[in-house]
């Protein structure tokens, strides 16, 4: 959550502006808390954890023959064990015959049906994904990339996808604020890039549709201004510097418009500005107390947004064109940070039970949920493009979590993270 901290000084006579500040400090509080086998370990450098191996798929990787050919299958492993739904052997290449045809006495002595192969020539990976039993290929193609890790990756998606019928995320990238720096990097948290360095403290990232910009919040002129940062040319567009603080951003569906939160002339709530930036901005909620935190519906029919309007900060939906708005959110003292999956099914957020925050999530329209982290200060949760995993902030670090709360890993990052968002699909 993005706290609009000038809100402070709206409220400035006598005792109510006193019971005002004793509230709005506790919702602060929070806010301040928001945004400030061996193999398997050496390469992706995280704690596992998870709930055995009895429903997992069983596979096979072995060495890649060419250049980079151990690296590219080690990756392509770390990857699948990362998704908590895959059981990995790791073997070296595969004996390959003058026809093609591999080694299947020694293939089937390695604990698994299915076993993935092939070989790097130049910039393309010819691979295979053949059932041992069958004696048969499951799937055989050509992938092109440049980039070596990017190869890897877009290779463990191929097995993943025709492993489980969902698509595979490997090949996405998060986004997060660590101090003055924004930072992206691959979804294992390696192949990092600072995109942004600031003089002041940059929070809250928000991917475009299309994964092309970042729109994302700097202090650097003394207030929070909105800006968005397109990630090819390294130019930035400040899109929300109105009167007052200017935070929170969230793209439309189509990518065309920000739902923001702004102070302007009195306390926060939200707005639907151009992506472009511009002087216009079209009130969504009209609040007494705080809104902000705006997260659209992927069909683009309504947001949903964090309020302290019935006394604590919870989540609530409302339409796009104003009106009521209705809570969501019930279980927890406070629950915000809310995404909806990108199925429009499901609702995350940070949820503060017992004196921890730790991610929740709930089917919309049930009203029921499930804690999926333990604490202390699990904060900022955001969808995998497939909606399988969710990334989030665990005490300054970077985790991931499985949406049915089997696997948890921690993934490598730098600095002290105050916030994160995962990235679309782009290919």
């Amino acid at each position: 959550m993005t706290a609009t901290l000038d809100n402070r000084s709206m409220r400035n006579t006598g005792q109510g502006r006193l019971a005002f500040m004793h509230r709005f400090f506790l919702f602060l509080v929070f806010a301040c808390f928001l945004q400030l086998g061996n193999f398997a370990q050496a390469q992706v450098q995280v704690a596992l954890q998870g709930s055995g191996t009895s429903n997992k798929f069983p596979v096979v990787i072995a060495d890649f023959a060419g250049p980079n050919g151990k690296e590219i299958a080690d990756i392509i492993s770390a990857d699948l064990i990362r998704s908590g739904q895959f059981e990995v052997t790791r073997t070296q290449a595969l004996t390959i015959d003058s026809s093609g045809t591999p080694n299947w006495a020694a293939l089937s002595t390695l604990g698994a049906t299915t076993v993935a192969y092939g070989s790097i020539s130049g910039t393309t990976a010819n691979y295979q994904l053949t059932d041992t039993a069958l004696k048969a290929p499951l799937e055989a193609k050509n992938i092109t990339e440049p980039q070596m890790r990017r190869l890897a990756h877009k290779i463990a998606d191929a097995i993943y996808e025709k492993m489980t019928g969902v698509r595979g995320i490997f090949a996405t990238r998060v986004a997060y604020a660590t101090g003055q720096q924004l930072v992206v990097a691959d979804a294992d948290g390696e192949n990092r890039k600072v995109v942004v360095n600031s003089p002041s403290s940059i929070i809250s990232p928000a991917w475009s549709p299309d994964g092309s910009k970042l729109a994302y919040v700097s202090f650097e002129t003394g207030k929070p201004v909105v800006y968005v940062q397109n990630l090819a040319t390294g130019s930035r567009q400040a899109v929300a510097n109105f009167k007052g603080n200017n935070s929170a951003p969230a793209w439309s569906p189509d990518g065309s418009q920000l739902a923001v939160a702004l102070s302007m002339n009195a306390l926060s709530n939200i707005y639907q500005i151009s992506a472009t930036g511009g002087s216009n901005a079209r009130k969504i909620t009209d609040s007494a107390e705080i809104d902000t935190e705006p997260f659209y519906f992927p069909n683009g029919s309504g947001l949903i947004f964090t309020s302290d309007r019935g006394g604590s900060a919870q989540i609530y939906r409302t339409g796009l064109g104003g009106g009521g708005a209705s809570r969501i959110t019930f279980n927890g003292s406070q629950n915000v940070s809310g995404k909806i999956s990108p199925d429009g099914t499901k609702l995350v957020y940070s949820s503060l039970r017992g004196g921890s925050y730790s991610i929740a999530l709930q089917g919309l329209g049930s009203g029921s949920d499930q804690t999926l982290t333990s604490g202390p200060n699990d904060l900022s949760p955001s969808f995998a493009p497939n909606g399988m995993q969710i990334l989030y902030v665990s005490s300054g670090g970077l985790s991931i979590v499985n949406t049915d709360g089997s696997f948890q890993a921690s993934i490598p990052s730098v600095g002290n993270v105050s916030s994160a968002a995962w990235g679309p699909f782009t290919d």
